[in-house]
């Protein structure tokens, strides 16, 4: 089980709370949608519980012990802009090696094309190296993946092709899947869709400032 317990972030002393008190756990195959509106630490607290931070209060442990701090972290994170997560100076086909390559049935099913493995980062489009991004961390050493606003840079077929894609890798090996989204409809077809039998439920992400204006039951 993946756990952020009691966390609180602030990335100065003297800044405001970015994350404030929040708990958060999720069983290996469960689907949670993580909902607020922008400015409420979403991406911030998906980085403390994929290990790109450290909280400044609290603990993220995996099934009782600490994120490893080396080698390939079974918690993954896919950011929102691609060009974040890669290498520019790398070719695509080195990006895709750089962890534990994904099966070639993976990057058939995202479309990636063979041509696209000898190019650079910049020579792709957005939407095309945030396939590259999602096919990298489809692999069988990752448990547990943070979806953060993952499809948002795309048209609504490309969403739910990829969207497919994961959810059906995360339903075969058995990953935790975290859904980071402003987006109330994304996230219930995400995380309720037409599997009845699957683990999913949406978190409201709450702030001492303000509450969040939409709800999250369906």
């Amino acid at each position: 089980m993946l756990i952020g317990k009691d966390l609180w972030f602030r990335y100065g002393s003297k800044l405001p709370w970015v994350v404030q008190d929040q708990t958060i756990a999720i069983m290996p195959g469960e689907v949670v949608g993580l909902m607020a509106p922008s400015g409420y630490g979403k991406t911030t607290l998906g980085k403390l519980l994929a290990g790109y931070l450290t909280p400044t209060q609290g603990q993220v442990t995996l099934d009782e012990q600490p994120l490893p701090c080396r080698g390939y972290c079974p918690v993954q994170l896919v950011f929102q802009t691609p060009e974040l997560s890669v290498n520019p100076r790398w070719r695509i086909d080195r990006i895709l090696r750089e962890g534990h390559p994904p099966q070639q049935h993976i990057l058939d099913a995202l479309g990636i094309h063979p041509d696209w493995l000898t190019r650079y980062p910049h020579e792709l489009s957005g939407g095309e190296l945030q396939r590259v991004a999602i096919a990298r961390v489809l692999n069988r050493h990752t448990r547990y993946l943070i979806a953060d606003e993952m499809t948002a840079m795309l048209d609504v077929n490309t969403q739910a092709l990829i969207w497919q894609v994961v959810l059906d890798f995360a339903r075969q090996y058995h990953v935790g899947v975290i859904a980071i989204s402003h987006d109330a409809a994304l996230l219930k077809r995400v995380c309720y869709g037409n599997d009845a039998t699957a683990e999913r439920r949406i978190i409201k992400l709450q702030s001492d400032r303000r509450e969040a204006e939409y709800p999250v039951q369906v």
